[in-house]
């Protein structure tokens, strides 16, 4: 097994910040990008880590959270410079989970696999929370 490593993700002004932390190095990371019209307009493209974890570092006046169809998941969004550093929810325990998006991710990272296209509109809630759950990455703290 790879020892964990840190990879620090941010918006274009710094004010919204995150730590990635897996045991999985970057060539093997799942990408994914989703086929709905606000991920598209991003071109967002994501990754997580079910074993690994996510601390956030931001204020809630540095953020917009941003919620659109099923309303179960907050889009973050830096306030200042307009950036989307990725998508966090919140399931029935009060735990929370974030999935990433890549293209906020700070340094040199390896070639990535070429991203995946999902279609999750047609998910229901309790599909939506168990692939979250299995997927996503914990929020640390």
């Amino acid at each position: 097994m790879t020892s964990p490593a840190t990879y620090p993700g941010s918006c274009h002004c710094g004010a919204c910040r995150f730590t990635f932390t897996t045991a999985v190095a970057p060539g093997n990371w799942p990408v994914r990008a989703c086929s709905c019209t606000f991920c598209r307009a991003h071109a967002a493209r994501y990754t997580s880590d079910p074993a690994g974890t996510v601390t956030l570092e931001l204020s809630e006046a540095s953020l917009t959270r941003y919620r659109f169809a099923s309303n179960s998941s907050d889009f973050l969004i830096c306030r200042g410079c307009g950036v989307f550093l990725g998508a966090l929810t919140r399931f029935p325990d009060g735990t929370h989970a974030m999935v990433l998006n890549l293209n906020v991710l700070q340094g040199e990272l390896p070639t990535l696999r070429a991203a995946s296209m999902h279609e999750y509109q047609s998910e229901a809630p309790e599909e939506r929370t168990a692939r979250r759950k299995r997927n996503w990455t914990p929020v640390a703290g």
